[in-house]
């Protein structure tokens, strides 16, 4: 099944896909809009990315305090995906996501990216991708017996 990960921002949605198997993740685009609250359009774009690439779930990511706490900005992520599932009907999933802008400039920089505009243009669908690829992590430790049997010991 093909994922589709989401880094919430105010202004801007970083987006990500995995290819058809679910295994790899890349960087898809940025949505932005000029209000933070205006969320039509942007719930309309993830729509039409969903039906085009052929998604089967989502997974957005969770801005938890470095603490593990929820504050103000999980709460407006809350929402956000509570729209996306009644829109769209898909399982969502979230991810715990923070420190993935970090990695998402640990990248750029790594692939030489040093431009400030092609930074601020890739910089939150890399934070999804990132985001997306921890998930698929996961999803790969929770499935895989090795990995149980040795974590419980």
């Amino acid at each position: 099944m093909r994922y589709m990960g989401l880094d919430y921002g105010s202004k801007t949605v970083g987006v990500a896909l995995t290819d058809e198997t679910g295994t790899i993740a890349r960087g898809l685009e940025t949505i932005r809009r000029p209000v933070e609250k205006r969320l039509r359009r942007t719930l309309a774009r993830i729509e039409e990315l969903i039906v085009l690439h052929n998604v089967g779930g989502l997974v957005v990511g969770l801005p938890l305090n470095m603490d593990g706490s929820e504050g103000e900005r999980a709460e407006k992520v809350r929402v956000f995906a509570d729209k996306l599932m009644r829109r769209t009907g898909l399982p969502l999933h979230f991810m715990d996501e923070r420190l993935t802008t970090v990695e998402a400039y640990e990248i750029l920089d790594s692939v030489d990216i040093r431009d400030e505009k092609s930074r601020q243009e890739k910089v939150d669908s890399i934070a999804a991708a990132v985001i997306l690829e921890d998930f698929l992590n996961q999803s790969r430790k929770d499935s895989d017996p090795k990995w149980k049997k040795s974590a419980s010991h």
